[in-house]
């Protein structure tokens, strides 16, 4: 008889509830052991929901001593039982402060709680002086040196991370808390803190002893997290029969310098779902000050597809200065593919981690910047996604068309991004990710010089933008009639609206039709510079003559003052037979 499967731990973060209820568990124990053995003062940073405070747990029992939840575990014949330190743990998870006052009662309610748990009594006014008291009270009165566990020692920070003087106000808070520790060091046997982000140490650091950073440290990048192995052992009668491609494609991939790991919550919360696919940590939070982030900056979405970054970007970001691709990593948005050494600097190549990340982000970044009801995206995303798996390129057209029709003008005064030449590209991306296509961007740069190639189902859409801007009535910068400017990968170039092709508000290159929008006698690339761009630099040349795949080129014209789609010309290399949605 099959036995039955063990309860899954989800929510769960006690240690010890986890051992003797008899539910799932993953042995990180030996990664315990080798901190314990190696250092002193360590820190790590890992995304929400990674398992960073069942781990802290982990080690409070072990310090503790309680050998009977270890046993048949990897630590459990190397560790020494008969010592027990105490350990103090002040765990910010809960709640919310929202100003300094709220802060210190908060601070000083967890410092009661483990003044009452260890059996002592502090007598010092201040915060800091009461928790460097508790370090050496607890010392005198066991014999043995105390752990301290800090986890999720940056959450009032985060919390009001979109109002800077609030969060600096609450940094220095938690600075001044932390600095009790740097006196104590004959008192201490060892330090954990852990978090999200890992702000600077001048500001919030400053008063702690050399923190060991574990957070890009190979030998621990599995530290957190679920390997394929532990997925195909511990959790093997879980996952049997699953397709192991498309579960790798949907959660795995964050990687911190080592094996890559799978996000535990969506794993957990997969097998409890009938293995159904879903954004599962992602809906977890709420990423609203990100986004907002990104706008603010212009981010050119495309670019997230290949952002490389120094170990200072990485390490650490202030307040008052923050690097969005900073927080996209330190909260799991990009991760780590590969590193480089360039200007004798180690410089890491980023991506989005997995397809949850890339859709989720997707839709998440399409409300801030389209302005409108997740309703009317998903209506959008339909339209989009039939035209593209189906080859249906007018159709493809058409739905752009009404696509950027629909967004409030209210919202392109409002959006920082749409001030950018990047705003129709980044636009097509996210809602090209947010369908789970391939996206390749070629020759991209953040003034709307860009060319797409997207990949959905078997189909292939080499796709060139170009942006143009009116100059004026009158005469143009070439003396000739109505004048404007077009924006592409070769800049800006002036040109005659005669040569330029259907005036602003002609839309009749968008008629869907079954070839393509010329003129008799013309190719659709003679007047149609983005598609020129194409022919010219030969793009899809690589992608001619793959089996049983259809190839377009589609060149599209964008007007910045009417932020509409005025031209919209297309070639089919070669056309794949259509299958039938799924």
């Amino acid at each position: 008889m099959t036995p039955p499967l063990k309860k899954l731990p989800i929510g769960i973060q006690t240690f010890r509830e986890i051992i003797t209820e008899g539910y799932t568990y993953v042995d990180k124990t030996s990664h315990a052991l080798a901190m314990a053995e190696a250092g002193k003062y360590y820190f790590l940073s890992r995304p929400r929901r990674f398992g960073k405070s069942l781990f802290l747990d982990t080690l409070k029992e072990l310090f503790e001593g309680s050998e009977d939840i270890f046993r048949g575990l990897a630590i459990h014949e190397r560790w020494d039982w008969t010592r027990r330190h105490p350990v103090i743990r002040l765990d910010f998870a809960g709640g919310v402060v929202q100003s300094r006052a709220e802060l210190d009662q908060a601070i000083r309610e967890l410092l009661a709680l483990n003044e009452r748990r260890l059996g002592l009594t502090c007598e010092a006014k201040s915060l800091a002086g009461c928790f460097a008291e508790l370090i050496i009270r607890a010392h005198e009165a066991s014999g043995q040196r105390v752990v301290v566990l800090v986890d999720e020692y940056d959450k009032p920070i985060l919390d009001s991370i979109d109002q800077p003087a609030r969060a600096a106000e609450l940094r220095e808070g938690l600075k001044n808390l932390y600095s009790a520790m740097k006196a104590q060091d004959a008192h201490l046997q060892f330090v954990f803190m852990t978090g999200v982000t890992k702000f600077s140490k001048v500001n919030l650091f400053s008063g702690i002893n050399q923190l060991n950073d574990l957070t890009l440290h190979s030998r621990f990048a599995t530290v957190c997290g679920y390997t394929q192995t532990d997925l195909e052992t511990t959790f093997g009668a879980h996952l049997a029969g699953v397709d192991w491609d498309q579960l790798k494609r949907w959660y795995n991939g964050y990687g911190f310098l080592g094996e890559p790991v799978y996000n535990p919550f969506d794993i957990l919360l997969f097998i409890n779902n009938d293995r159904q696919y879903r954004n599962y940590w992602f809906e977890t939070g709420s990423p609203s000050f990100l986004i907002k982030l990104l706008q603010k900056g212009r981010t050119f979405l495309p670019d997230l597809e290949r952002v490389e970054a120094s170990e200072e970007i990485l390490d650490s970001f202030d307040i008052e200065r923050i690097d969005p691709v900073t927080l996209l990593f330190q909260a799991g948005y990009l991760t780590i593919e590969s590193t480089s050494w360039q200007r004798s600097r180690l410089l890491y190549r980023l991506r989005l981690p997995n397809q949850e990340v890339k859709m989720a982000l997707a839709d998440h970044l399409l409300d801030g910047w389209i302005g409108t009801l997740p309703s009317r995206r998903d209506a959008w995303q339909d339209a989009l996604y039939a035209c593209l798996s189906q080859g249906d390129v007018p159709g493809l057209i058409a739905a752009i068309r009404r696509l950027f029709a629909g967004i409030p003008w209210q919202n392109f005064r409002n959006n920082d991004l749409s001030k950018a030449e990047g705003y129709f590209a980044s636009v097509l991306y996210a809602f090209f990710a947010s369908l789970n296509a391939e996206i390749i961007p070629e020759d991209v740069s953040n003034h709307g010089q860009v060319d797409l190639t997207v990949k959905l189902a078997d189909y292939i859409y080499v796709i060139e933008i170009k942006v143009r801007h009116p100059i004026g009535a009158g005469r143009s910068a070439s003396g000739v009639g109505e004048g404007i400017l077009l924006e592409g990968e070769d800049g800006i170039r002036t040109r005659d609206e005669a040569s330029f092709g259907p005036p602003v508000g002609d839309l009749s290159s968008l008629v869907p039709a079954a070839a393509p929008t010329t003129t008799p006698g013309e190719s659709p690339a003679a007047t149609n510079p983005a598609l020129a761009q194409i022919r010219a630099r030969d793009y899809s040349a690589k992608y001619r003559g793959l089996p049983g795949r259809g190839l377009f080129e589609l060149g599209l014209v964008f007007d910045r003052q009417d932020r509409t789609l005025v031209q919209a010309d297309w070639q089919a290399l070669f056309q794949a037979p259509s299958r039938p949605l799924s």
